[in-house]
């Protein structure tokens, strides 16, 4: 309701207005939107008006001091919405900024954010402390300032230069601004806003600070004093308080900013209590170090910047005048070892508490076993240092691991009367009795069985594509030749089972690396006059084959465990297979029947079986072998699942279907990346293999509408490629073989040897072979062969007879090999043709079936299906499906072509029935 319809005195009506506040228009706002107030005393209170300029810069420094506030809290994600809120106002701002320039404060934050940015970038612990919003705002917000401040790169160059003098202009500047724009601006007392600023943004400094200090405490002591007179005195109206109290305030600011203390005598009594100050501290810190370098002389001093010094003092193991012996060693150990895994013990201060007794044992003489026993402790104490079984250890930490470890061993080396196990008690150690030998009670295998898998999680949490990884990459070195001592220890003085593991951890170490000396030795053999050449490399270490030859025998031999045997047996066939032994992997993959059990292993031997199937695979690519490459690759290929069968990954799709829990599991599974399959590699292998199979066989059977598929994904390949509405140039490994696939059916071996051997597939197939032209050798063999066979499928039909010499300079083959494929052929029933010695010639038969014969051919294949169906549900019912009807039925379609096509059959036949 409007004051001038109220009813009431006068006083109620001052009373009101005093209690009413004068509504301004915020920055930006809409003039139509603010309510129309009208007063009394609307003569007395004056509008402001503000320049264009005023309103702009104010909302910049508005956004300013909120961003600041946010780099105070570390919050980069609200950083981000103010700095892009900020850039749209200075485009608003745009017209302004070219008349007036580049306003300071705006170079100033610039500047400012982009060190912040900076700082917190290089921190690498406090990126990983960071909340994932935090992180990725991080990034977003560095690239966009960085590219932002290329436009003020001069003037964010002159303020770095003289950040203080900027400061200064800044001032000045807005001063001089305001006092420009309007006298409105000024207080009561006549002092602008900017000069205020101004004048106290000048701090005193030296001589007047105390002064100001003093009487600002004399300026509150006399507002304490007056606030308690008013609370007395509570009959006054409003009107007058507020009019004293700007009487006091004027007062004040008068006080505080036009007096200042630039007297001699207060600038002199300063300057002497500083003087005395100084004195003082600087005598308490000599006194402080002269008693301090009594206590303990000969100690060093380091410089500790930022903050009080910390004097790390070494703990006391024992009290003064303890006399050192076996017992009291022995009784600090237990003392320390039983605080091991309780809540709030300091790992750290352990390990070191324990490396101080090792040295405290070795200064009193105490014996080799004492020594021995800290070691153990030591070493496993550095394993407990993460609670967590998924987190890594540091690399000071894994530093320090093997580096103890190595002392042991020398220890273990020099001494051979010291003897280590896990079956010593405790009670029946002897650590101090030299008459006799030396037992202490732990597993040196244990540890050593340990640190390698610190080693695999080291390389499972590291970046592959960092120098990083290559760093620690180089100390697999150091695993290798410990792991290799630890050997040489046990074969001395283990049992049979120790140095079965122990032999497994080297083969483990062993079996994926490809052996470049002995490749190069077997390419290049010995001569006379290079024979000490010879001797000598061949001293310098043992062929990896002989190595795994003697391992893996022994474990065969020896070993009572299941699976240490298969995974030596895997190893042992992934080397094999590795160095292109194709027999010698193949049989003894046979002999070995892993098959028909792996699924009962456990998934770090299924990936391993996984990873050896795969190389078995590549290993037949590169004999020639493209059946039993495609065979080996099948399952593998088929499932859509590479990168995961192979512990190379996890799919995304995978993800929804674990929990949390699993997939931390799952993750520590993952081989590491210097392990790693090349899966394009192994793609192109596998749809190269079927492309060799597959095109000959849909040209024989294209009459043929139920023709079985041999391989799924290579025809979904093939779909997609036939899809698309423009077809260019290939660009993927993929379209590569879908363009050879083409060329192949059409029986033109050359463009189909260009599509697969070219400078692109050599760059991402092919080089990447141990003996790249000899693949490349057998590759155009293959495709030539294959063609051959596949044009004389497709167009038979077409000739009567055709010369053999015209298929031979046709497709580039010598006669015999045109004869021998054509015989091949012929006596499989695959071509109806007879060849014509006298004049080398081939002649076709037309032998097409009738229709009564078309009608039997179906009705036998349906019987075979009805009687295959029956057998299925019988040993369904029996517990005994997949026996010897499918072992019969595989062995008949290796040997006939026939049942290549029932099989398809049986497969719809089992719908219908």
């Amino acid at each position: 309701m409007s004051r001038f319809f109220t009813t009431g005195s006068d006083s109620e009506s001052e009373s009101s207005l005093s209690g009413e506040e004068l509504v301004t228009k915020p920055v930006g706002g809409n003039y139509g939107k603010q309510p129309l107030l009208l007063s009394e005393d609307e003569e007395d209170t004056k509008r402001v008006v503000r320049s264009a300029k005023d309103k702009r810069f104010e909302e910049l420094t508005n956004l300013i001091r909120t961003i600041r506030n946010a780099m105070k809290i570390r919050d980069v994600t609200k950083c981000l919405e103010e700095f892009e809120l900020l850039g749209k106002a200075y485009g608003k701002a745009k017209s302004i900024v070219d008349k007036e320039g580049v306003p300071r404060f705006y170079i100033r934050i610039l500047a400012d954010l982009e060190d912040y940015l900076n700082e917190l970038w290089e921190d690498k612990e406090g990126k990983k402390k960071m909340n994932k919003n935090n992180a990725k705002a991080l990034s977003t917000l560095r690239q966009k300032i960085r590219k932002y401040n290329r436009d003020f790169e001069s003037h964010i160059t002159n303020y770095k230069q003289n950040p203080e003098q900027s400061a200064d202009e800044d001032a000045e500047k807005n001063e001089e601004d305001s006092e420009g724009s309007s006298d409105e601006d000024e207080d009561e007392d006549g002092v602008s806003a900017a000069a205020f600023l101004k004048k106290k943004a000048e701090a005193p400094s030296g001589e007047s600070r105390k002064f100001l200090k003093k009487m600002e405490d004399e300026d509150e002591d006399s507002e304490d004093s007056e606030d308690d007179e008013e609370w007395d005195t509570g009959s006054t109206s409003s009107d007058s308080d507020s009019e004293e109290e700007e009487g006091k305030q004027t007062a004040l600011a008068s006080r505080f900013l036009k007096k200042a203390p630039t007297t001699e005598e207060d600038k002199k009594a300063a300057e002497k209590k500083r003087e005395d100050k100084a004195k003082k501290k600087h005598d308490r810190k000599s006194k402080r170090l002269d008693e301090e370098e009594e206590d303990n002389e000969g100690g060093e001093w380091e410089r500790v910047r930022g903050g009080v010094p910390l004097v790390k003092e070494k703990p006391k193991m024992f009290a003064k005048g303890t006399e050192i012996t076996h017992a009291v060693v022995i009784k600090k150990l237990n003392e320390i070892l039983q605080a091991r895994g309780k809540k709030g013990t300091d790992r750290a201060a352990q390990i070191e508490l324990l490396q101080l007794l090792v040295q405290i044992a070795s200064e009193n003489n105490l014996g080799e076993g004492v020594i021995v026993k800290i070691k153990f402790n030591i070493i496993a104490s550095l394993y407990d240092y993460n609670p967590n079984l998924a987190t890594y250890m540091k690399p000071e930490m894994w530093q320090k691991c093997l580096d103890c470890i190595n002392e042991l061993m020398d220890i273990l080396f020099a001494n051979p009367n010291i003897f280590v196990g896990e079956n010593i008690l405790e009670e029946s150690e002897n650590l101090q009795n030299v008459d006799q030998p030396l037992r202490v009670r732990g597993c040196i295998l244990t540890l050593v069985e340990r640190m390698d898998e610190e080693f695999t999680k080291i390389m499972q949490n590291t970046d592959p594509h960092s120098q990083e990884y290559v760093e620690h990459l180089k100390d697999e070195a150091q695993v290798c030749a410990i792991i290799e001592r630890v050997q040489r220890y046990l074969e001395e003085k283990g049992t049979t089972e120790e140095i079965c593991r122990v032999y497994l951890r080297r083969i483990l170490h062993t079996y994926y690396k490809f052996d470049y000396k002995a490749h190069q030795r077997q390419l290049t053999p010995p001569e006379g006059s290079s024979k000490s050449e010879q001797d000598q490399a061949e001293n310098e270490g043992e062929d990896s084959a002989v190595l795994m030859e003697r391992l893996c025998k022994y474990i065969y031999a020896k070993d009572r465990t299941d699976r240490i045997r298969t995974c030596a047996i895997l190893c042992h066939i992934y080397h094999h297979a590795l160095h292109s032994r194709w027999y010698q992997a193949r049989d003894l993959m046979l002999m070995s029947h892993l098959q028909d059990n792996i699924q009962h292993a456990d998934p770090p031997v299924q990936i391993l079986y996984n990873r050896t199937m795969v190389q078995l695979g590549i290993c037949a690519f590169r004999q020639g072998l493209t059946k039993d490459a495609h065979n080996a690759l099948l399952d593998i290929q088929s499932s859509g699942r590479a990168k995961e069968l192979l512990g190379q990954g996890l799919l995304l799709r995978s993800l929804q279907e674990r929990n949390q829990e699993q997939e931390k599991v799952e993750r520590r599974r993952q081989v590491p990346f210097h392990l790693h399959i090349n899966l394009e590699l192994l793609e192109c292998v596998y749809l190269v293999s079927a492309m060799l199979l597959e095109i000959p066989y849909m040209a024989a059977h294209e009459s043929d509408a139920r023709r079985r598929m041999i391989s799924k994904q290579f025809h979904h390949q093939l779909r997609v490629g036939e899809r698309q509405p423009l077809l260019g140039p290939p660009e993927s490994m993929r379209e590569h073989v879908v363009a050879a696939s083409k060329a192949m059916k059409m029986g033109d071996w050359k463009t189909c040897h260009s599509f697969i051997i070219n400078e692109k597939m050599n760059g991402k197939v092919w080089d990447l072979f141990p003996e790249a032209d000899k693949v490349r050798t057998m590759l155009v063999r293959k495709i030539q062969e294959e063609s051959l066979r596949t044009y004389l499928f497709t167009y038979s039909s077409v000739y009567d007879s055709i010369s053999m010499e015209t298929l031979s300079d046709m497709f580039e083959l010598d006669l015999p090999t045109v004869h021998s494929i054509i015989s091949k052929m012929i006596i499989n029933e695959e071509l109806m043709a007879s060849l014509d010695q006298p004049t080398q010639t081939v002649v076709m038969h037309r032998t097409e079936p009738t229709a009564q014969q078309n009608l039997a051919l179906q009705l036998a294949e349906k019987l075979g299906s009805l009687v295959e169906n029956n057998e299925r549900v019988f040993d369904h019912k029996q517990g005994t499906y997949g026996g010897y009807f499918r072992d019969q039925k595989d062995g008949y379609r290796k040997n006939e072509g026939y049942m290549r096509r029932g099989g398809y059959r049986q497969q719809q036949s089992q719908t219908a029935y």
